[in-house]
Parts: C-alpha cells; structure tokens; sequence
C-alpha cells in the first residue's frame, strides 16, 4: 500500500491528532477516579478520609506531630485537623504559586519527593490531597504557620481565589475539610464503624499519636448509619503507647494465650524502622499483619520473608540448646512454628518499593535484611530472658509438628493413595461435561432435596452439584487430619481439585465458580457460616482469587393465574402486589365496572404445605387470585423455578466473597466459630436488631 493510499486510510478512519483527548490538572482523577481510591462505592468514599488522614499520620512519623482530629459533619463533610509544621505556603520557585495550591491542585506533587520533605510515607506519594479535592464539590484547607493563619478554597478541585492570610496563630498544623462529589459517588453515607476500626489501627501503628474521632452529622445522616452512637456528638479517642504490642493484645482478647509475656521490638537498622510484636495463642492458624509505612500489605513481602526465617532459626537453636529438640529429632519447620502465632510486623522506610498497584507485597531486599537481623537478636534475648513464655512457645511448636506429621500420614492415605489407585470423584457429584475450568461452576447444596432440583435444573455442559448431607465439620478448632477423615469435606476438597495444605495447588482449580446454595432459614445460614469457615481458614486463595459465591434464591414466589413472578426481599415482594393490584384495578376502571379505589383486596388466608415447610398466602383482587408463597428451603422449588431463579446466568443474583479487613474478619470468625460462650453471646445480642428473615 503506498503512502498516499495509507494516508487516505486515515483520514476516512476520522483518527487524527483532533481524537486525542488531553485531560488537564485533576480532570484524569474525576474521569477515572477508581485508578486513584479503587472504586467510586463505600470504599472508595472511606478512602478519602484515609489520604487526608495519611498525610497528617506522615508528619506524625516525622516526629512533627502528635493529635490528628477527624470530624463528621453535617451534609456528608469531613474535617482533619493535625498539629503537624502546616503545609508551607511561600511562592514555589518554578511554579510560582503558593506551595499549599501545588499540593492540594497538582498530583503527585508534595514533600514526599526529593530531600527535605519526609524521610518515611505512606498514603498516594504525593497525590492524597490533590486526588480528594479533585473528587469532593467544595474544599477548604486552613494553615496555621509561622505565626499566620492561611487559607484556599476550592470548587470541584479548582481554586475560588489565591491562598490568602486572615489572621494571627500561635499554634501550628494544617485543616483540611471537604465534601465527597455526589456526581461521582454511589453514596454519601459514611460509615461509623468502618471509621473508628480504621483508625484505631492506625493508633496501635502509630505510637503515641492520639487520634481523636467525633460525629457532628446531622440526625438525619446518623440516622442512616445502622452503626452510629445513638448519643449526642459522641466522641472516641485513640492513644497506645505500647504501639503494635497493645495491637497484638487486642487481638488476642478472646484466646488462650500460651506466652504471658508479648514479645515486642522498636529498633532501626540500616536507615529500615523495625517494630516487631508476637504472642502465640492455641489456635491452628497463624494470624499475621504486616505493614510497610504504615500501609497493610495483604500479600506479605520481604520484611515477612525475614521474619519467618528468622522465627524458624531462633526457635530451633533454643529448642536445641535446652533439650526440648533430641540430636536425632528433626528440626521444627515453618509450618510448626507458625501454628497458633498471632504477630504484626510494621517497618518504616525511606523509598518503599510494592509489587503493583494495589501496594499488597513489599520488594525491597533491605527490609528482609533489616527484620531478620534484629527478630534473630532481640527474639533469641526475649526467650532467654523469659524461659517459662519459652518453654509454652516450644510446647506448642512440638505439638504441632505431631499433629502435622499425623496430618501428613492421614492426607497421604486419603489423597495421595487415592490418586495414584485411581481415587474418583465423589459419587454424590453430578459433574458438568466441560473441561475448562474457567467456565465450570461448582453448586454446593444443601441435603438430597435440594440436589435433587438442582441436578434436574441445571446446564449440564457447565454446572456441577455436589449436594453435602447435614452440617459439616466446624474446622475452626480442627487440624487437618480431622478434616480429611469427614466425608463431607473430603469430597469437597476432592471435588475442588487443588489439594489442601502445604499441598493446595491453584491452577489445579477444576471449577472457578465455587457457589454456596443454602436454604434461607437458620439451618442454611449455618451450613453457609461453617463452609465460609472452611474456606476462610484452609482456601484462603480460593477468596483472594474471587472464586467463591453465594448464591441467592428468591424469598417469594408471586403467583397470578399461571404466571409468577419472584420477589428476594419482602420489599420486592409487596412491590409486586401492589403492582399487580394496581393492574387489576385499572383494568376494572377501564371496563367500568368499579372504581379503582374500591377494587376489593381481600386475605382469604393462609397455611403451610404438606411438610410444614412452605408459607402460602392467598389474596383476591378484583376477583383474581394472588399467591404469594415464602421459600424456606430450595427443595419446594421445581427444577424448573430453580434454574429460572438461582442458576440460569441470564436472571440470577450472587454475591462473590470477599475479604477486606481481614482483622476483623478474623476476629468474628473466631468469636462465632471459636469455643469461647461469652464473646458469642455479647456479638449475638449487640448484632441481633440487624437480623432479618429470621425463621426459627
């Protein structure tokens, strides 16, 4: 083709140097703002707190200050409040405006770069500030500085007028106050619990730094907040000056400790802040947390790497040396010494380096260098120093290398033996005739009736069921030998494909839709609560990847003569009766027989089915019957309604499982599935006014 035919080519295509769309100061924020805070529902609108609040946490760890003060107020705005330096406010030598309109109107610009800002950070490296005006209607930043109080307003990111002095100070810090574009935004609704979580984790992070957290919304606003304080402006403060050792001791309220003493660290090395804490509890699984400047990294990193090696080592060489390990006894490995250990790890430094976006896994190789130094010296003294927390740290090391071995002679015989003799899948399992993984789905369903519909109902060519007989096995408090010897789970695990344990292998994943299909009465909720368990502790992955569901089955099936239509709330329901009465009525004007207001609706009564099982109401509306019937379990629907309603891509409604706090997550699971009574029974109580469809 020569150049003159490609060029014509081009010019019919319409794509010139006229398509390509600049966008300038903060518009690329409000264009894609989920590139920036991660998503435009609750999260993202939370995150906007947590960059401000980021900013005067930087100060903190540069030693400037030590009160940062969140407000809520009225028409969903927040107000920050720190005692920092104040961000400065001179003429910036090239840009030639105040510094304070560069830092809050220009990404990636702040003292985070270059010499002389800040040493550690965290939040968006420069882009914090800059990001949460971009995205609120108004803003306001105030500074108190060198004795003058500075202030810049701003509309959709773009400032009213130039920073500006109007009055005197004696103190020094920086306001920032804004409200959330509710252009951008699916909700304006903060969260008060989700806040006060936040930042008391904050607090253990940062020691000696008092956070200081009130609630000045309107009652209106409270009101929509199922987890306001029904008091007027009701303030919480956050001070911990043991920093991440008061953490471990909160996480731990609810467990059998095994080493009175919590081991706790706070020494620099090599230009790397280390702060190291650990308790070990009787748990089965280890509990750990890791940050990087104070940012959670979900995915561990190098400074986890040297913490674990050096744990193993310092617990080995003590177990020798005081004859708790024989000449001829194996070393503990990292799987014994990680059982029952519930530690945070928190390091501060300079130029952190994260593998991705989302800053989950750290790669610095200084940091793994630094932690394993100063865990190797400082835990080897702890245990010296402290030989009866030793002593109860090894006994609970050496008895999980026991039970790891049963474990491994038990998995040995029932996965490893089954696969090299040719172990099928369970016999239970109605299999999908697809080979890809990718597009297969696993049902798990609950009892032979349910099965029974679903394996009628289903697409064979990509739908598979496995119906599991009672209540499984609460694996919170079992090893995994007692896990493979119950039948249920066992073909569970089989029927999954990639193993359990030391052994899980992900991309032997043979259905990347795993569904939980249960029954909506307390029975289902539990069976759904005891396989969340199941896959929270042993398929974590499994969460992390986005592959587990939970499938939802209407509540109400609405019959009116031979048609039906299906409602998953009672709000959808009486939607669809007043619906359906309104038709009936205005049919019955048209044809004038009655007016609409006097068309009869009348309750003819009510009763449950043959087994006891299933709600029916009948009512009559203008001479037509309306059956509205409630859905307790899965087995009253017909093969056909199931496929209809829960499983046919094209109609249903599920809700993919996943972690975002997993503090919290791991502290309910082990409040509700632990052995404590009391925790479970105080949650129960402060949780119960939120249940709702509770049949018993």
């Amino acid at each position: 083709m020569s150049n003159t035919e490609k060029e014509q080519k081009k010019a019919e295509a319409g794509y010139s140097a006229k398509n390509i769309t600049v966008l300038e100061g903060l518009e690329a924020v409000r264009r894609r703002p989920g590139m920036y805070i991660g998503s435009t529902g609750p999260t993202g609108l939370h995150h906007l707190i947590w960059e401000v609040v980021d900013n005067a946490i930087d100060e903190a760890m540069a030693g400037y200050c030590d009160e940062i003060q969140i407000t809520l107020l009225p028409d969903h705005q927040v107000q920050v409040i720190d005692n920092g330096r104040g961000i400065p406010v001179d003429i910036h030598p090239t840009q030639k405006i105040s510094a304070l309109e560069i830092v809050m109107t220009i990404l990636h610009a702040g003292g985070k770069f270059g010499d002389g800002g800040y040493k550690i950070s965290g939040g968006l490296h420069g882009v914090g500030a800059s990001v949460v005006n971009a995205l609120s209607t108004v803003a306001r930043a105030e500074v108190h500085r060198e004795g003058q109080i500075w202030v810049q307003e701003y509309k959709i990111g773009k400032p009213v007028a130039k920073v500006k002095a109007i009055g005197k100070c004696k103190d020094s810090g920086t306001t920032i106050t804004f409200r959330p574009d509710d252009t951008i935004f699916e909700t304006l609704d903060f969260d008060w619990k989700i806040i006060v979580d936040h930042l008391r984790q904050y607090a253990y992070l940062s020691k000696g730094v008092k956070l200081i957290l009130k609630d000045r919304r309107s009652p209106e606003e409270k009101a929509k907040d199922k987890n306001s304080i029904p008091f007027p402006d009701p303030t919480y403060k956050f001070f911990f000056e043991g920093g991440i050792a008061s953490f471990i001791r909160y996480l731990n309220q609810h467990k059998d400790i095994q080493n009175e003493n919590i081991f706790y660290v706070e020494k620099e090395l090599d230009n790397v802040k280390v702060e190291l804490s650990l308790q070990y509890t009787d748990d089965y699984t280890e509990s750990l947390f890791a940050f990087t400047n104070n940012i959670h990294n979900p995915d561990g990193g190098t400074h986890v790497q040297g913490f674990r090696t050096a744990l193993t080592r310092c617990l080995n060489t003590y177990a020798r040396n005081k004859g708790y390990l024989k000449e001829k006894d194996p070393n503990l490995t990292g799987e014994d010494v990680r059982e029952g250990l519930n530690a945070v790890i928190s390091i501060k430094l300079r130029e952190p380096q994260f593998e991705g976006q989302t800053k989950s896994k750290l790669g610095n190789t200084e940091a793994k260098t630094a932690v394993e130094t100063v865990m190797n010296e400082q835990f080897a003294i702890f245990l010296e120093e402290n030989p009866k927390d030793g002593e109860g740290i090894i006994n609970k090391c050496l008895l999980a290398s026991r039970a790891r071995n049963a474990a491994k002679i038990a998995r040995d015989a029932i996965l490893r033996k089954g696969a090299l003799e040719g172990f099928t899948l369970p016999g239970k399992l109605a299999d999908c005739s697809s080979r890809d993984a990718t597009q297969s789905e696993l049902y798990i369903v609950e009892g032979d009736s349910a099965g029974g519909s679903a394996k009628q109902g289903r697409d064979r060519e990509f739908q598979a069921i496995l119906p599991l007989r009672g209540k499984v096995l609460n694996v919170e408090r079992a090893r995994i030998d007692k896990i493979l010897g119950n039948n249920e789970l066992k073909s569970l695990i089989i029927a999954i494909g990639c193993n359990i344990g030391e052994q899980f292998d992900i991309s032997k994943l043979r259905y990347h839709r795993i569904i939980i299909m249960t029954d909506a009465d307390v029975d289902g909720a539990h069976i759904r609560t005891l396989l969340l368990t199941f896959f929270y502790r042993h398929f974590p992955q499994l969460i992390a990847g986005g592959h587990i569901f939970i499938a939802q089955p209407p509540l109400y099936g609405v019959k009116v003569g031979k048609e039906i239509r299906y409602a998953f709330d009672e709000e959808e329901r009486d939607k669809i009766i007043t619906e359906v009465t309104n038709q009936k009525a205005d049919k019955a004007e048209a044809k004038g027989k009655k007016k609409k207001e006097e068309v009869p609706v009348e309750a003819e009564g009510g009763g449950e089915g043959a087994e006891g099982e299933s709600e029916l109401e009948t009512f009559t509306v203008g001479g037509v019957k309306i059956n509205v019937q409630r859905y307790k379990g899965l087995g009253e629907m017909n093969p056909e309604q199931l496929w209809t309603t829960t499983m046919d891509p094209q109609n249903r409604i599920m809700k993919i499982v996943n972690v975002e706090d997993a503090e919290l997550a791991n502290e309910i699971f082990e409040i509700l599935m632990g052995d404590e009574v009391e925790p479970r029974k105080k949650f129960i109580q402060t949780q119960a006014k939120y249940v709702k469809n509770l049949d018993i």
